[in-house]
């Protein structure tokens, strides 16, 4: 089998099983698993593909940089950020990531809702600025532009001194086997770091994300309470998650 051939068998794979394992793919077409590994070092090369330890995953298109993020599955992103919003109590304290679903949540939170929001996102901020009951706490650190949040040490630092009854958080990946992932390691630090400040942690992800992987492994799945996205109930990585043990929060 040519390489361009090759190529072809291992993306027909990714979209049709949702991975590769270089070992079973090897045995199938009788080449070595060296060559299906130096085939993925190329597909991920290109963007196309997510190495993981034994094959491939697919890559998430939530990679790109925060402006063209905007325009990734909009629509999705406002039927999870409604259904986030029924999760945030009046007088609670609420932890809210950055990045885009969690933008369209701070749009979608009632106005004269009387709460408390600490984010690490001056974008999250700037949208809450006209909610007059709901107290702002600006988490400071190295901005790291591409997601329009802060992080690294200071951010960190800051995000353990306080405590919140619900954090949304945001990913880049979701998938059953390689857990919740994002793109950047200290982004990925400064969400476990958010996450471990909450009684209760839920996760944001419009349907794009579901059965795709990142880099940085962000969260394991025992360590959240939930899943919010817009994936159809009957969607094959979503009953796997189910079968896990993770609740799925359906948003219509």
């Amino acid at each position: 089998m040519l390489a361009a051939e090759r190529r072809d068998h291992l993306l027909g794979l990714l979209a049709r099983k949702g991975k590769i394992v270089a070992k079973e793919v090897a045995a199938e077409l009788g080449i070595s698993e060296d060559s299906v590994r130096r085939d993925l070092r190329d597909l991920a090369a290109e963007g196309l593909c997510q190495r993981v330890y034994g094959g491939a995953l697919p890559v998430s298109p939530a990679v790109v940089d925060y402006e063209a993020r905007q325009t990734v599955a909009p629509d999705g992103k406002r039927k999870v950020a409604s259904a986030a919003v029924g999760l945030v109590r009046p007088g609670g304290a609420l932890i809210l990531d950055g990045g885009t679903t969690a933008l369209a949540v701070a749009r979608a939170l009632p106005a004269d809702l009387d709460c408390t929001v600490i984010t690490h996102s001056p974008t999250i901020a700037a949208a809450l600025l006209d909610h007059p009951q709901a107290e702002l706490f600006l988490l400071g650190g190295r901005v790291f532009k591409h997601s329009a949040v802060t992080c690294g040490a200071a951010a960190v630092e800051a995000a353990q001194n306080i405590s919140a009854d619900l954090c949304l958080l945001g990913v880049t990946g979701v998938h059953p086997e390689a857990g919740l992932t994002t793109g950047d390691a200290e982004e990925a630090a400064m969400k476990r770091a958010l996450s471990a400040r909450a009684a209760d942690t839920y996760i944001l992800a419009s349907s794009e994300k579901i059965g795709t992987a990142s880099r940085f492994r962000v969260l394991p799945w025992k360590k959240v309470s939930g899943l919010i996205t817009d994936a159809d109930p009957q969607d094959t990585v979503v009953e796997q998650l189910k079968t896990l043990g993770v609740e799925v929060l359906v948003a219509s």
